[in-house]
């Protein structure tokens, strides 16, 4: 029997989600069109890579900060998927955090603070989004697909 070959060059890599809530917009959460990397034109939710040694609460509150400039409370996880497109050489362990918006903070509404990569912030109905869900970021299209639904109880 011959032995597989596999590309060990190419490893899952871990991304954070982030599933911003707020009672301003009852049953919405926060989505941005991607630019400029894999799945540009695609809808996503604020997020990115796990830091070394970051827990995923800690990744959360700084992408949601760094991307939408809003400060996040109530951070809990959400769901976890691992989504390989192997087209596109994508292969990411995504762990979806969901989170309230801090009012206290001031700032209720999000600002596209990196617009090489988001074309703008918007809240969506969690029922309705903008496009289908085999047209989201992949995780989080895969995430939808395997039922995942944020608890809007408490926001």
């Amino acid at each position: 029997m011959a032995a597989s070959i596999v590309n060990h060059a190419l490893r899952p890599r871990v991304g954070v989600g982030v599933v911003i809530k707020s009672l301003r917009h009852p049953g919405c959460v926060v989505l941005g069109k991607r630019k400029g990397s894999a799945g540009s034109g695609m809808y996503a939710l604020p997020g990115g890579h796990l830091e070394y040694g970051e827990e995923w609460t800690q990744c959360a509150q700084r992408e949601t900060e760094e991307e939408t400039g809003l400060k996040i409370k109530n951070i809990k996880l959400g769901t976890v998927v691992n989504t390989v497109v192997k087209e596109v050489q994508y292969h990411y362990v995504t762990v979806f955090m969901e989170a309230d918006i801090d009012e206290q903070s001031g700032k209720t509404e999000p600002e596209n603070l990196e617009p090489h990569k988001c074309e703008s912030w918007q809240w969506y109905d969690w029922k309705k989004f903008p496009v289908p869900d085999d047209e989201l970021f992949y995780s989080l299209s895969d995430a939808r697909k395997q039922g995942f639904s944020p608890d809007f109880t408490h926001s």
